[in-house]
């Protein structure tokens, strides 16, 4: 079994600074878990960690995808498998990071997700119904058959959302059904998981908005500029590029723009407390509560790397 860490919370909780902490700390290398943070060229809506912040620590599967490449959890779980190997072989503590569930969740209970062929005539009757009704519809049909994703998918994620419809149309299983089925084999993976959050949810919320601004501050209008123009499909899931375009089309000011990505944001950060907080693993640490968090969190995880 390969002992790993896991690092989980909601948007601007402070997961990069404790994981940085925890990793040089114990000889560990990160590994994303943020299905944002793993595209090129959106470097300040999706917070990945600058080389400054990752401060000489090893960083695995982060900003290595175009904006248009088609990647999917199956493809994720494969890529952060392998690398959670390579990193352990080194005598190095694999160390994930990252606030989407899915992808968390889904190394975590060893999904085995099925490969299915694509349907170029499904995907554009999708996209079709997509444009004509709106991300919002599009969730409320799919809580029909499949509530959990519609819960845990952002509305600007309209690649998940299409290919949530694709599964099921192609299978007759959502794929919710599809990972209850597929937790067959035992992991290799002994995992520890760590939350962080605030206690004081309006804490988290500012945090949000504090966040905002200075990505702002730091150029993310102009990227927002960049993908639009260069037509890059990928970015509109990007919680920070879409909320802009108006501002950019000279349809909206910038800040009202800016109010309705830290609204979005907020919601964003709700829906994936929810999703963590139905899993009993995890240990929660709250900043606010508790001066003494990363070093209560670094000796939990001594006692875990301690136990046969």
């Amino acid at each position: 079994m390969i002992k790993a860490l896991f690092i989980v919370g909601p948007t601007a909780s402070g997961k990069t600074d404790l994981s940085i902490f925890l990793a040089k700390a114990l000889n560990g290398e990160i590994i994303c878990a943020d299905s944002m943070q793993i595209y090129k060229g959106i470097h300040v809506a999706s917070a990945a960690p600058s080389e400054l912040e990752k401060d000489g620590v090893p960083h695995h599967l982060f900003e290595f995808l175009e904006l248009d490449d088609e990647y999917s959890v199956a493809d994720y779980v494969k890529a952060a498998r392998t690398t959670i190997k390579e990193v352990a072989k080194k005598g190095k503590l694999p160390i994930i990071v990252g606030g989407t569930g899915l992808y968390v969740s889904s190394l975590l209970d060893n999904i085995e997700y099925i490969e299915q062929d694509a349907d170029p005539v499904l995907r554009e009757k999708l996209e079709k119904k997509f444009n004509e009704i709106g991300a919002e519809a599009m969730l409320l049909e799919l809580s029909e058959f499949d509530p959990e994703s519609a819960a845990r998918l952002h509305p600007n994620n309209r690649r998940r959302i299409i290919r949530a419809f694709e599964v099921y149309l192609q299978t007759g299983k959502s794929i919710t059904e599809q990972n209850a089925l597929s937790r067959q084999n035992e992991s290799e993976i002994d995992p520890l998981v760590i939350g962080i959050t605030y206690k004081d949810r309006e804490l988290l919320y500012n945090r949000i908005n504090k966040r905002v601004d200075i990505m702002l501050l730091n150029g993310l209008l102009n990227e927002a500029g960049q993908t639009i123009s260069n037509n890059k499909k990928g970015a509109f899931q990007a919680i920070g590029h879409k909320e802009l375009y108006p501002a950019i089309l000279g349809e909206d000011t910038v800040e009202n723009c800016a109010e309705k990505l830290k609204q979005q944001t907020r919601r964003y950060a709700k829906r994936q407390l929810t999703w963590f907080n139905r899993d009993e693993r995890i240990n929660w640490f709250y900043p606010d509560e508790d001066n003494n968090y990363l070093t209560n969190a670094l000796n939990l995880t001594k006692e875990f790397l301690k136990e046969v």
